[in-house]
């Protein structure tokens, strides 16, 4: 095995990080390197699962760690820069946050570990520098003081707004899609150019209807995006999108992967399915086909060319067909394998374009759009404000200590409210200022 591996035990290489950092007497001294190794080892007792972790996992004493291969909570196990990605450190920065630690000793401490990720990032263990992707980071506190009520949640005002706007493009894509008809002898000729046209018209309205799903599944299912989303370089099973085949229209649900790795069913409301099932009529994909593919033309390319020339077709036969149709209905016409799942990065894209489009007004510092998670944040506000904490963790899949961590503002807001209504039945100044405010 040579020295920079991806099955490198990841503790090997804490002390050749240190002496290349070069802090104290050759690398061998210093505060530095005394408060480094510590959170090194702090990281990786966690990723072996030998401490609590209320963050990701209740109870938080069933933390099991990162590696899936050996028994949990040994000693004795290898975690390898194979079983890293940016989900293993946005965990760990989760866990950091709910450790006790104030805002800028959680940022010291993932720095501490951030920089020992970018050293092996450079050194070639691991292909990027997990630690400072925005999946990675979102987690982490804000240096300037940012509290939890500050980070992005989507408003109400925001989900009527999205889902108003993708409602309507989807619809009228679904009408343009209906009104282009095809003469009954030019069935299943490619080279007719009325059923070209009703493939381009299919395919501009299975991707209306592809925003719609995705907004409609954000706005309202609380799910994080590594659950439905093809999580990058996260080869656990599960991460790699939903399949048609884990949605359950009849019980409301779809099976997902959760943080706390087991498979699990996450409530999908009633305003979801509609849009969901609309989606789904308009492809008519296989089961294992993720819920939502990508759309980049070259890899979708490669994969139907591949496909079908693996099925015997003549270079001149792809060729007709593809001309014909869009890439991805001629996948599903011919019942092809499943292509990629649509990647976190590509869905915070197709966000992008839709709050720019819809000229919906963002207000915070991180980011001039609605981010995946601000849809999973605004979900819990909803159910903390309507069914409390603990209703709201089981929906969310978190622990009760982490949700209240999360939304302490609204207790925050609660307990006012409370105290101004005691001080107004005691004190009668307070009585009158609330009454004048009223008024």
């Amino acid at each position: 095995m040579s020295a920079r591996e991806a099955s490198t035990p990841i503790a090997r290489t804490f002390q050749t990080f240190l002496t290349d950092k070069g802090k104290g007497q050759g690398g061998t001294d210093g505060a530095y390197r005394r408060d480094a190794e510590r959170e090194l080892n702090r990281f990786l007792r966690w990723c072996r699962g030998n401490t609590p972790d209320p963050a990701n996992a209740s109870p938080a004493d069933s933390w099991a760690g990162i590696v899936r291969d050996t028994n949990p909570g040994s000693e004795g196990r290898d975690v390898r820069f194979a079983d890293l990605d940016s989900t293993v450190f946005g965990d760990y920065a989760r866990y950091l946050v709910v450790s006790g630690f104030s805002n800028s000793t959680v940022l010291t401490y993932y720095a501490y570990v951030a920089s020992w990720c970018g050293w092996a990032d450079a050194q070639g263990y691991i292909p990027r520098h997990y630690a400072r992707e925005s999946d990675a980071e979102d987690p982490l506190p804000e240096s300037t003081g940012r509290r939890p009520g500050d980070q992005q949640a989507w408003s109400p005002e925001q989900r009527d707004q999205l889902t108003r706007f993708v409602d309507e493009r989807a619809s009228a894509a679904i009408d343009a899609f209906g009104a282009v008809e095809v003469p009954a002898d030019e069935h299943g000729d490619p080279a007719s150019e009325a059923v070209q046209a009703k493939a381009a018209a299919r395919f501009r309205a299975y991707k209306r209807c592809r925003e719609r799903a995705l907004a409609y599944i954000l706005c309202y299912t609380g799910l994080r995006a590594s659950e439905f989303l093809n999580a990058p370089d996260d080869d656990r099973p599960g991460r790699n999108g939903i399949r048609w085949a884990d949605v359950s229209f009849g019980d409301n649900n779809v099976t997902v992967y959760r943080k706390k790795q087991q498979w699990d069913e996450a409530s999908l409301p009633d305003p979801v399915l509609g849009p969901l099932r609309r989606y789904r009529q308009l492809l008519d994909a296989p089961e294992e086909w993720p819920v939502f593919t990508t759309l980049h033309r070259p890899t979708l390319a490669r994969h139907v060319t591949d496909g079908l020339r693996d099925r015997g077709l003549s270079a001149d036969e792809i060729d007709t067909h593809r001309e014909a149709k869009p890439d991805l209905l001629v996948a599903a016409e011919f019942d092809s394998s499943a292509p990629p799942g649509l990647k976190p990065n590509g869905a915070r894209r197709v966000l992008q374009r839709l709050c720019d489009d819809a000229e919906i007004a963002v207000d915070d510092d991180r980011h001039d759009y609605l981010a995946p998670h601000g849809g999973r944040r605004g979900m819990g506000e909803v159910m903390v404000r309507e069914f409390g904490y603990a209703a709201a963790a089981r929906y969310l899949d978190n622990s009760e200590e982490q949700v209240r961590q999360a939304y302490q503002h609204i207790e925050a807001a609660e307990r006012a409210d409370m105290a101004t209504e005691a001080l107004s039945n005691t004190d009668g100044r307070v009585r009158e200022s609330t009454e004048r405010d009223r008024t």
